[in-house]
């Protein structure tokens, strides 16, 4: 893990691919609003509103988002334009029902190599509900390739339960899992020639994003950013120059602080990414109005060619 500030190329190091990861659980749309919370028909403009502004001068934005609804993907969709796409399927049935956790991309960038869905429970491979979850839970994973560059990345994007702990221990013990299988599908793929070969600092980069209900005190966090585990916190590895926003992500729809907590994270590979900074966005302003009871998680990464 390299910290960089410089983007592109330079003439002291490598060629750098420049990406923006941003994840956000948008709260789905409920018919039961709390207190301070708008419907989604006017909180879906804010939504789209961040997710354009916040990519739109990072052609190589990766998008990840928490409990979406089919019908809050499909305005997401239509109000971010067509040149988006999406990989990611409804929790509770595996098509579209109940809450996505999908993964958006610009379809002239990047292209999927291979994708699925594992639902965090002892049967991964069809809807289900693990350990002590309240919910399904899922976790989409794409293996995406950069048009330009043939570079991979394989993205990861999940929703742990907010009530079973036991259920986010062992969810977390799964996308581990998951990780080094791919991490081993990769290298036997690149032994047998079948993907180009990439640098010799760089093996598969892969991202977690998601909101984990977990504070970096407790049971998930502490699995996932654990020295052996293969992934660390993209926010320790950030300079506090390079630190922008708040500290919290989940606030509720309240301003008080004591409510608040750190619960959305992005997590890198160790391997190959540099960083060149992180942010915890905001959701309220002059108005008002929250788009959501969680805040944007940003983190602005390169990949070296």
């Amino acid at each position: 893990m390299q910290h960089d500030n410089n983007k592109n190329n330079t003439n002291n190091g490598p060629t750098l691919v420049p990406i923006r990861l941003y994840t956000h659980n948008i709260r789905y749309a409920s018919a039961n609003l709390f207190k301070n919370e708008l419907p989604w028909s006017e909180r879906a403009s804010l939504i789209i509103r961040s997710i354009r502004f916040n990519s739109l001068h990072n052609p190589e934005s990766l998008i990840c988002l928490q409990e979406v609804l089919h019908s809050q993907l499909l305005d997401i969709l239509e109000g971010l334009g067509p040149e988006w796409a999406y990989i990611g399927v409804g929790r509770d049935d595996g098509k579209k029902a109940g809450e996505y956790s999908p993964i958006l991309f610009r379809s002239r960038v990047w292209t999927i190599q291979d994708s699925q869905t594992i639902w965090l429970s002892p049967t991964p491979e069809i809807p289900s509900k693990g350990w002590d979850a309240s919910n399904k839970r899922i976790l989409t994973s794409v293996l995406l390739r950069h048009w330009e560059t043939g570079q991979s990345v394989l993205a990861l994007n999940t929703h742990l339960d907010d009530q079973g702990t036991q259920s986010r221990l062992e969810s977390a013990k799964m996308i581990v899992a998951h990780i080094a299988a791919q991490q081993e599908q990769h290298r036997s793929n690149q032994q047998q020639g079948q993907q180009q070969q990439q640098g010799p600092l760089c093996k598969l980069p892969i991202f977690l994003a998601g909101d984990f209900n977990s504070t970096p005190d407790e049971e998930a966090y502490l699995l996932l950013a654990t020295e052996s585990s293969p992934l660390l916190d993209l926010r320790t590895t950030v300079g506090k120059s390079d630190l922008y926003g708040h500290e919290n992500t989940f606030t509720g729809f309240e301003s008080r602080p004591v409510d608040q907590k750190r619960i959305d994270f992005l997590f890198l590979s160790k391997d190959c990414w540099h960083v060149q900074g992180y942010g915890v966005l905001e959701t309220k302003f002059e108005d008002g109005v929250y788009s959501s009871d969680h805040r944007p998680v940003v983190g602005d990464v390169a990949l070296p060619l």
